[in-house]
């Protein structure tokens, strides 16, 4: 039914993945002899005792992945790289029971940004760097990763890719989808990069330019101070973070083009890159005008904290310089639609997808203009590409998935007493991995520790569900998933 051997197979040498990617906060928490040194020593020999097991039960695997498997393969995947993840905290003291533990490093993982700790200035740095690596190596995804550094890992690669990407249109930009993934790994590299060192050259020292700037190419919003970037109080610091969340929320398909290939009017004619262009613009101004009008902002700091705001939300990244609960309520209406929409496809923001936006639009259109003229035949097109009837029932039906779990969400948190505002940008934001919340019990800048330990769970469970599209994770609870034919 399932090739058991070979998930057990992958799954190992992803554990041992994990393992090396924890050695490096270990490495710092020797180098500031911190007290976090035996929590990272256990959970790397933890993970790497798991890898080997599940490698030795992975023996003499046929490498072949059905569609099954690769649904059930990442599944798995990113609950056990949660769940190993989430060892250091717990080891260490840091975080005292597995709900939080689990909900942090999904949160991480997932590139949510939501954190249950009150005070990360009093964690040692080689737990905020593992925080902050956890939203990096979630950014693409972690098969995703695997298939870039280790081409021939497993068969049917194209399956796993189409499990894990983000997106409505899937971008392979060569033949060989190992190649394709080494060419967005290299600009999810550079941006990191190019974003670290801006950081630094103003004024951040390298420790905080690095996660700061994994975090947002990442559209992760960790952050290693309580106060976000409103910490560092600093303009350029700001609009290197804007420019680089716009950046990260764009097809890395599109980038890559554009600075590789120098075909930057292919981005600029995109139709998807100009609704999320249009989108937070359109937002910003809207903004602006109500910080001017009721908040007593002066122009330039309003267009400066909305912009940042805005390409924040928009991009799911959830960074803060501005407690924007303290806004006008209609501020926080415009937020929830740029939270609701997201980034593009292929990149590492969440939401609906702004190329899913732009495929609504245009079948919107297209049925006003059938009242008028019933016998015409109104192709959907995006980018000289037709959208077939398929195509467009598939969006429909994950619209309504996504507004069915986040309204189950929302139920569920009313009946644990969460008010009303809160729970539903609570939802919005697991369910588009977004991170902050609109509201005063929890604003954007507050943890989430006063939520209940169930709606924990349910908030993780949607994380991942929002992080894998929804259908990844929703199809393994279908009885046909488990039938053999």
């Amino acid at each position: 039914m399932f090739n058991r051997r070979l998930i057990f197979k992958i799954l190992g040498t992803l554990l041992w993945i994990e393992a090396a990617f924890m050695s490096l906060g270990l490495i710092l928490a020797i180098y500031h002899n911190e007290s976090d040194i035996m929590a990272f020593g256990l959970t790397i020999g933890i993970t790497a005792l798991a890898g080997l097991i599940f490698k030795l039960l992975g023996r003499r695997a046929t490498n072949v992945l059905s569609r099954r498997d690769a649904y059930l393969l990442v599944t798995v995947v990113w609950i056990a790289f949660t769940i190993f993840g989430m060892l250091p905290f717990l080891l260490g003291g840091f975080i005292h029971n597995v709900t939080d533990a689990f909900f942090e490093t999904m949160s991480g993982l997932t590139t949510t940004g939501a954190t249950v700790i009150d005070k990360v200035e009093g964690l040692p740095h080689g737990i905020l760097f593992w925080r902050s690596l956890t939203q990096w190596i979630g950014g693409l995804g972690i098969v995703f990763f695997t298939i870039a550094i280790i081409p021939s890992f497993v068969g049917g690669t194209v399956k796993v890719f189409a499990a894990e990407a983000t997106g409505p249109i899937k971008s392979k930009m060569h033949p060989r989808l190992t190649t394709t993934a080494k060419a967005l790994w290299g600009v999810y590299l550079l941006l990191t990069f190019a974003c670290a060192v801006c950081f630094f050259l103003f004024g951040m020292d390298p420790f905080d330019a690095v996660n700061y700037a994994m975090t947002i190419t990442a559209t992760g919003g960790f952050a290693t101070h309580d106060a976000s970037t409103g910490y560092f109080n600093n303009p350029a610091i700001d609009y290197t973070a804007i420019v680089f969340m716009f950046l990260s929320g764009i097809s890395f398909a599109l980038l890559y083009t554009a600075l590789f290939k120098g075909k930057v009017k292919r981005l600029i004619k995109n139709a998807e890159f100009r609704l999320y262009t249009a989108l937070a613009l359109t937002s910003t101004a809207i903004i602006v005008y109500f910080l001017l009008k009721y908040n007593n902002y002066n122009l330039a700091d309003a267009i400066r904290v909305a912009l940042f705001q805005v390409v924040s939300f928009l991009t799911t990244t959830g960074m803060f310089n501005e407690d924007a609960a303290q806004w006008h309520h209609i501020t926080w209406v415009v937020l929830s639609l740029c939270m609701f929409f997201g980034g593009c496809a292929g990149s590492t923001a969440g939401g609906f997808k702004c190329a899913r936006g732009v495929i609504a639009l245009k079948v919107l259109r297209n049925e006003i203009r059938h009242m008028l003229h019933p016998k015409a035949l109104l192709p959907v097109k995006v980018n000289d590409s037709t959208v077939h009837t398929a195509g467009q029932i598939t969006l429909m039906a994950f619209f309504l998935a996504y507004i069915l779990l986040c309204f189950t969400a929302y139920f569920i948190m009313i009946l644990a007493g969460v008010d009303s505002t809160n729970s539903f940008t609570i939802a919005l934001s697991c369910g588009s991995n977004v991170g902050p919340t609109l509201g005063l019990e929890i604003g954007p800048t507050m943890s989430w520790s006063i939520l209940p330990m169930m709606v924990k769970w349910i908030l993780s469970a949607l994380m991942l569900m929002g992080r894998l599209e929804i259908f990844t994770m929703l199809v393994i609870f279908t009885p046909w998933f488990w039938k053999n034919h």
